[in-house]
């Protein structure tokens, strides 16, 4: 049997308020590190004398290190609390960020980065289920509200902020700035995250070992392939490793299964995603998810190779997405209860809509044009409407007792669904025959057709 969630401690609002921005602020610096070396890579490449596959791994390390391990994460929290989890992963988060930060020559750089993104797989989880703790009902969706925001926010913010630290060349620091500008916020987060009532745990201590090295094993052979295949030109060692993942994916399941039959806690409740709501939402989430982050990706690609924008240029050309995503989430509290389980669906259908006005736009103009700021900002407020009630129809779905094992399911599900939609859509923007305008259109519609898909799977969360 699932154990309970520990309920959330007698806390003033204040201090609540405190507890949301701690987490929320660990998220954003975490989302923000996942992209801001992207933009800064030509200069770590100079600065460090260094190839392309080293600095490849050095880009990627943290994304690969943080998507095997952060189910493990949600539940060595559940096991030995959840604030002591985040203290741990956001002090190990500090501390390699300044090795990063120093970092002599590439291998060490690489080694703080692998470093970072295992901090940010101890970290990270605990957010989400914080959350569930500690809010019900209207606050609750709010809070859920402001996580999507330090999502979405973080991921282009790493842009923006790659780019302006990399021009300003703070105290002659250059790239090294991106990596040492998280040490004195990571102190000040850490004296702040002591300030917060301890939690107790959620579940056994102990450690499901073999579902955990099945599932970190699938989880590996799927994210290397993604990541680095791309930038290798999709060699064959790719296709026999994601084969292989899908295997061992089933075998995880299969383990799991035995687990809960015979009274053990598996790594993740099989039962968990038997529940209609959370696979409906899963699917949909993930839909949606591949199409935002290719987008970043593919928007970069093609407004700084394709149009000659500037790094900086590129990162604000996607605030108005930010912005109408975190409108979403401060609106949808303000639904009636009634309506709010509709809003999954129609997000999507408002994100389609948004891709689908930019693919017309772009073949009508031959450009990104004026209108490219408003339809990002439609897009936007589709993610965001979509994100926010998926996560919050998941939540009040899932049994109490499930509260970590959602959390580390939503963010391997949000990496790998990620990473395939980089892959996907840069091979086909990067592969097509045609000009660049026409093929980013042409991803665009892609990504349309992935948000029709996700409408038809969120349906599925919003039966009673």
């Amino acid at each position: 049997m699932p154990a309970v969630l520990s309920p959330a401690p007698a806390t003033t609002r204040p201090r609540r308020g405190l507890l949301l921005v701690v987490l929320l602020s660990g998220q954003f610096m975490a989302n923000v590190d996942s992209a801001v070396v992207n933009i800064a890579a030509p200069s770590i490449r100079i600065g460090l004398g260094t190839g392309e596959g080293p600095l490849t791994l050095a880009v990627s390390g943290y994304l690969i290190a943080y998507a095997v391990l952060v189910v493990i994460g949600a539940r060595l929290g559940a096991g030995h609390g959840r604030r002591r989890l985040f203290l741990c992963g956001l002090c190990g988060f500090t501390a390699a960020s300044l090795v990063c930060g120093i970092a002599p020559d590439i291998g060490w750089l690489i080694a703080a980065r692998l470093a970072q993104g295992a901090a940010a797989a101890l970290m990270v989880p605990q957010v989400l289920t914080g959350i569930q703790a500690h809010f019900t009902g209207t606050g609750r969706v709010r809070a859920l509200g402001y996580y999507a925001v330090a999502l979405s926010g973080g991921a282009v913010a790493g842009q923006v902020l790659g780019g302006l630290l990399v021009a300003a060349d703070v105290f002659g620091t250059g790239w090294r700035a991106i990596f040492l500008i998280n040490v004195p916020l990571g102190v000040l987060l850490v004296l702040a995250a002591r300030r917060l009532p301890s939690d107790e745990r959620d579940g056994p201590r102990g450690l499901d070992l073999r579902g955990a090295a099945v599932l970190s094993a699938a989880v590996l052979l799927t994210i290397v392939p993604l990541v680095l295949g791309r930038d290798h030109g999709w060699p064959p060692w790719v296709w026999p490793c994601l084969a292989t993942s899908a295997a061992l994916f089933v075998v995880f399941t299969r383990l799991g299964k035995a687990a809960e039959a015979r009274g053990r806690r598996p790594l993740i409740a099989p039962s968990l995603l038997a529940n209609p709501v959370v696979r409906n939402g899963l699917l949909a989430h993930g839909l949606t998810t591949a199409t935002y982050v290719g987008l970043l990706f593919v928007l970069a690609l093609y407004l700084q190779q394709g149009r000659g924008a500037g790094p900086a240029e590129t990162g604000l050309s996607m605030v108005s997405w930010v912005a109408a995503f975190g409108l979403a989430g401060l609106a949808l509290p303000r639904v009636p209860a009634r309506f709010r389980r509709f809003a999954p669906t129609a997000g999507c259908l408002l994100l389609a809509v948004s891709y689908t006005s930019l693919w017309v736009s772009l073949l009508a103009t031959g450009g990104p044009g004026p209108a490219l700021i408003p339809l990002l900002g439609l897009g936007g407020l589709g993610l965001g409407t979509s994100a926010n009630s998926l996560i919050d129809r998941m939540t009040s779905a899932a049994a109490p007792g499930h509260a970590a094992d959602l959390s580390g399911v939503i963010n391997t599900n949000g990496q790998l669904c990620g990473a395939l939609g980089v892959a996907a859509a840069s091979t086909a923007y990067l592969g097509l025959p045609l000009d660049t305008t026409t093929s980013f259109a042409a991803v665009l519609g892609g990504f349309a057709v992935l948000a029709l898909l996700a409408s038809v799977a969120a349906i599925g969360t919003g039966r009673k």
